[in-house]
């Protein structure tokens, strides 16, 4: 076995959950005739005209529900110019808790498998054949491994992978449950039935399709996939760093310590009620709450109550919480025009660091060391 980063002598069990998971009333989804495409965000208007490409996060009918933050064009940003994207410099070797190797933290990846295995080889994690190299490292996906791109489900099946062979190895590789993964749940599970969006009625299959829900990665998600994503955290403490996908507060509806909203998450989604996780689901799909001048006071607020120094979350593209936007769709080869995405962004008075370098539109896929060296 090659040895990598920050190898220890420390064997540590695999990091899957190995108890049950009740089977799922699995809804089927309608794919309409072969070679016609199912509805696109493409098609849908928003409040400054018709979106195309990237919707963010539309929903059906052009009706949000309450608290829905939609990400298109025209959306209102902040620019507070206390903010600074962070080149990464490798930081010194230092053990970690138990002699565990160094942390490392990655965004959203939303099917870029490509750029997902080349951003990890790139910080010496995996091999060229995409095997785990790092020893004793540990390594946090923040979530959102589906839809946008093309190959969802491979990105599930080597996550997954990687989790196994770094626990062998002595370090570990975790997940967290973004938005999309719920999402995709939602969608197999109760595909066109009616769920209370809070403005009329909506469904999980739409709202995955006009969020980019792809048809090749429902054809290919197994029961696995589904039990995996089902019982994946939401919330995590690592040295000082408080891990979550959305940069919300809404984790403060499911509890008051780590532990609670873990739990009541699992707890909704092992009831397997549609209104129920599409509250869950719309709560996680909340955006931009540490960005204007209340940003630091709401960081503080999770922090108070869950641990930790400073936030890291996904879920909003770095482009928006700069205020730059560039080109959205990157499918038709066109080169973009938008900011240019080094590395992480801090914000929120150094409180908050931002992980989704906005890889469906034209960003990068970040994979970066913490703590970060400013």
């Amino acid at each position: 076995m090659t040895q990598g980063a920050g190898q220890g002598p420390v064997v540590r069990t695999a990091t899957l959950r190995d108890f049950r998971v009740p089977p799922y009333a699995q809804v089927p989804v309608q794919s309409g005739p072969p070679g016609q495409p199912g509805p696109t965000a493409g098609a849908m208007s928003g409040p400054a005209g018709p979106m195309s490409g990237h919707p963010g996060n539309a929903v059906p009918d052009d009706e949000p529900p309450e608290g829905y933050t939609p990400t298109e064009r025209d959306l209102p940003v902040i620019n507070r110019g206390d903010t600074v994207q962070v080149r990464v410099a490798p930081a010194a070797d230092a053990p970690g808790p138990d002699g565990l190797g160094p942390l490392y933290v990655v965004g959203d990846v939303h099917g870029y498998l490509d750029e997902l295995l080349a951003a990890l080889a790139e910080q010496g994690l995996i091999d060229a054949d995409g095997h785990w190299t790092a020893g004793s490292a540990r390594l946090w996906f923040l979530g959102d491994f589906t839809d946008r791109g093309p190959d969802g489900i491979g990105v599930i099946d080597l996550v997954m992978r990687l989790s196994a062979e770094a626990a062998a190895a002595g370090g570990y590789c975790k997940a967290l449950m973004g938005n999309h993964e719920l999402l995709l749940i939602g969608a197999k599970r109760f595909g066109d039935t009616h769920v209370n969006s809070g403005a009329g009625t909506a469904t999980f299959q739409a709202a995955w399709l006009l969020n980019g829900g792809q048809r090749t990665d429902m054809e290919r998600l197994q029961d696995v996939h589904l039990q995996w994503m089902s019982r994946l955290d939401a919330v995590v403490e690592e040295e000082g760093h408080l891990l979550v996908h959305s940069d919300t507060t809404a984790y403060l509806d499911y509890g008051s310590t780590i532990e609670d909203v873990n739990d009541t998450i699992h707890q909704i989604l092992t009831r397997n009620d549609a209104d129920e996780c599409w509250d869950l689901f719309r709560k996680l799909t909340k955006r931009f709450a540490f960005r204007d001048d209340s940003g630091p006071q709401a960081v503080q607020e999770l922090l108070s109550k869950y641990g930790g120094q400073r936030i890291v979350h996904g879920h909003s593209p770095i482009p928006y919480l700069l205020g730059e936007v560039g080109t959205e769709d990157v499918s038709d080869g066109e080169a973009d025009t938008g900011p240019v995405v080094e590395g992480p962004h801090v914000y929120a008075d150094g409180l908050a660091i931002a992980m989704d370098g906005g890889v469906t539109m034209a960003g990068k896929l970040l994979v970066v060391r913490l703590p970060l060296e400013n």
